[in-house]
């Protein structure tokens, strides 16, 4: 839950009426000043891209923490958030505030790898996904309308410090914008005479502005800060994967890693107004003039010597799919940016519209070479799990993953690529096991596609722990043997 409005300005009074120090963002407004601000906003569906770059230079000596300041609405949108130095791919460390009274703003704090002496320059680049900022509008089309989405904005991006200058980019997939925010009240910080907004083909640029102050403290958030809306064509669908678990299941005796999904898909482009209509689906199919708001089929990346695909629905087996296979290679997924991809298209086995929900099952099989090797100098086990598969455009809201470990497994260790919502340990029991094999959950909500990466999982397993599985199957069928072979010595046979 967010402060209310009246709440955040009682805070604000407060903190500054009783000279509030929050020791956990203890930020100095004088201390950098930002020599040019630049976002660009990279408008979708579920999804929209934002990169910021922050030209900062610091007006003292020994400074090596930088603030960002995200507004309510940015906070909440945003699933994914990294730090840079520009043209540097090493990510800065980072650490989120929370609410600051002080600041009106959700405040995150950057430590940069060498501390700035007076007058030296860095540039730091933020980079955030965020998730459902776009809206339909119209919320509710017919079969055959085109898609058009509604996104919004603060004009000024919000800062701790003084920015000399600071523009933002707006663009949309398609030059097919309806319209914009264009208006007097804009142009307070732009240079006289120049508009503060224009517009060349898809892209729509709101600055440049000078010396905005400071910007994240509520008089400037209430007296000078506006918002901008850009209603734009979509030509794709909006998706969300709703709910994802995802098991997967290491087998040392089958050298096989297999990924079983279950998936809940449902398209947030505008509902449909009226019924649907079977043969206008199928008329705007054959003389290829689909609705951009409806989706008729997925192209889903999997790894290198994915093999035994299959699609489930609640129905049955869903044959409306292709496979393309890509040639095993070994510990693909522990490199998997040298790896080629298999391709999988699935087509649902109905076309899914706006508000329309459809539920899957998803597997495939992978050799157990192409994700584990094993480190002789620990004697432990890496395995290489993708998190997730990304559908393309899609934002997650709950995602799952669990690890079955081999039976006996011990001494486990786990690396996420990113901070996971919690992880518990659990014991899963299948058929032919004795104590039963270790798994470990991961759960994540609010999820894009920055979030599939790789999970690595680290275990020892034992000589004695190999031969579990064939002790347990060699006593099962001995145990048949004797108890076959002490019935036949029975005679049930009735005698007169």
């Amino acid at each position: 839950m967010y402060p209310t409005q009246n709440t955040r300005s009682l805070l604000w009074a407060l903190a500054c009426g009783l000279n509030i120090v929050v020791v956990s963002a203890a930020y100095n407004p004088d201390a950098f000043e930002n020599a040019g601000v630049t976002r660009t906003i990279d408008l979708g569906g579920s999804l929209t891209q934002v990169t910021t770059t922050y030209a900062v230079k610091a007006l003292a000596n020994n400074l090596d923490q930088y603030y960002i300041a995200l507004s309510d609405d940015e906070e909440r949108y945003t699933t994914w958030i990294d730090a840079k130095l520009k043209g540097q791919s090493d990510a800065l460390e980072f650490k989120r505030h929370g609410f600051n009274p002080r600041s009106h703003a959700f405040l995150y704090s950057i430590n940069l790898p060498k501390a700035l002496k007076n007058n030296q320059t860095a540039n730091i680049v933020i980079s955030t996904v965020q998730s459902h900022a776009s809206t339909p509008l119209p919320a509710s089309a017919a079969q055959g309308d085109p898609q058009s989405l509604l996104y919004q904005t603060p004009l000024y991006v919000l800062s701790p410090y003084k920015s000399v200058v600071q523009r933002t980019k707006i663009r949309s997939s398609t030059p097919m914008i309806h319209s914009y925010t264009d208006t007097k009240d804009l142009s307070e910080y732009a240079e006289s005479g120049s508009s503060a907004v224009s517009k060349t083909g898809a892209t729509i640029v709101y600055g440049p502005f000078h010396n905005v102050p400071a910007s994240s403290n509520l008089p400037f958030q209430e007296k000078k800060q506006k918002t901008v809306s850009i209603h734009y064509d979509h030509d794709q669908p909006v998706l969300t994967v709703v709910s994802l678990q995802r098991s997967a299941e290491i087998s040392h005796w089958g050298a096989n890693l297999n990924i079983h999904d279950e998936l809940v898909l449902r398209n947030d482009g505008p509902t449909l107004k009226g019924h649907f209509s079977r043969l206008e689906h199928q008329s705007q199919v054959y003389f290829k003039r689909q609705a951009p708001h409806v989706m008729k089929e997925l192209v889903l990346h999997l790894p290198a010597g994915a093999r035994n695909p299959y699609f489930i629905d609640l129905v049955g087996n869903v044959s409306t799919s292709h496979f393309r296979p890509a040639p095993p290679v070994s510990a693909a997924l522990l490199a998997p940016s040298k790896a080629k991809s298999s391709i999988l298209e699935l087509r649902p086995r109905y076309p899914l519209l706006g508000g329309w929900n459809y539920t899957f099952t998803l597997g495939y099989d992978t050799p157990l070479e192409s994700a584990a090797k094993y480190d002789a100098s620990t004697g432990k086990y890496v395995v290489a799990i993708p998190y997730l598969t990304n559908v393309p455009g899609a934002a997650f809201e709950e995602t799952e993953l669990k690890i079955v470990l081999p039976e006996g497994a011990r001494d486990v260790t786990l690396h996420t690529p990113f901070s996971p919502d919690s992880i518990e340990n659990q014991r899963h029991i299948t058929y032919l096991d004795t104590t039963g094999r270790p798994a470990i959950v991961l759960k994540k909500n609010q999820v894009s596609e920055k979030h599939a990466g790789t999970v690595y999982v680290m275990y020892s397993l034992s000589s004695a722990a190999h031969f579990k599985k064939p002790i347990a199957v060699t006593s099962a069928a001995l145990a048949l043997f004797t108890f076959a072979l002490g019935a036949r010595r029975f005679d049930l046979a009735l005698h007169k």
